[in-house]
């Protein structure tokens, strides 16, 4: 197998270097300060949430076939530089997802009522893309691209790899919820963050990002 072409490697970084400068540029022009409670905003039906079996317009992509449940341990993103430990997420009274602590950038967040990473339907996974404090663990999370790959490594000692189909942006008062969380025949994954314009009234995005991805492959820890 022929070996990658020389510099490529290099030039690889330094462009996710460029920009990743770019969007903090763009996080300290805006003088941004979210707000200290929950900021993902997403109406999480628990009823939709990673059920199983196929949902309207659900469409199973080509892959490994589901894992049985475990809880999720740790994220890896190499092409954004992810490596992070799971919470649980829970709803509030209102029904949305809780977003996970604003104290601790490197942590990740999964709906631990849903379906864990792995498992068939669709397992849910939000992280903040700062805080008050700064960038945060899924700042580059926009910039993946169809291919890329997650990994969630499991309590069984099993990871889970699964393949990007899509990167998408969502305005949070026209949230899909359905195809979203919408019940999948197969295994599949969905890392939420904030993004769009940040309203500096409201301390809060307009947006949210959402990657869609489908459970590839697995194998031991």
């Amino acid at each position: 197998m022929a070996g990658p072409v020389p510099g490529t490697s290099r030039l690889l970084r330094t462009g996710m270097g460029a920009m990743a400068a770019g969007l903090l540029l763009i996080y300290n022009s805006v003088g941004a300060k979210p707000s200290s409670g929950p900021v993902l905003g997403l109406a999480a039906p628990p009823a939709a949430i990673g059920a199983a079996g196929a949902g309207p317009g659900s469409v199973a992509a080509p892959g490994a076939p589901a894992l049985k449940p475990a809880i999720p341990t740790r994220l890896r993103i190499p092409q954004i530089a992810v490596d992070a430990p799971f919470t649980e997420l829970t709803l509030d009274a209102a029904g949305q997802l809780n977003a996970p602590p604003l104290d601790d950038k490197n942590l990740v967040g999964w709906y631990r009522d849903g379906a864990t990473p792995g498992e068939r339907g669709s397992a849910v996974v939000a992280g903040h893309v700062d805080t008050a404090k700064g960038p945060s663990v899924f700042l580059l999370l926009s910039l993946l691209l169809p291919g890329n790959r997650v990994e969630v490594t499991r309590a069984d000692g099993t990871v889970a790899v699964f393949s990007v189909d899509s990167v998408e942006t969502f305005a949070k008062n026209a949230f899909p919820d359905q195809k979203v969380y919408g019940n999948t025949p197969d295994a599949q994954l969905r890392l939420i963050t904030c993004g769009g314009t940040y309203d500096r009234t409201r301390h809060d995005y307009l947006d949210n990002v959402v990657v869609f991805a489908h459970l590839e492959s697995s194998h031991k820890a």
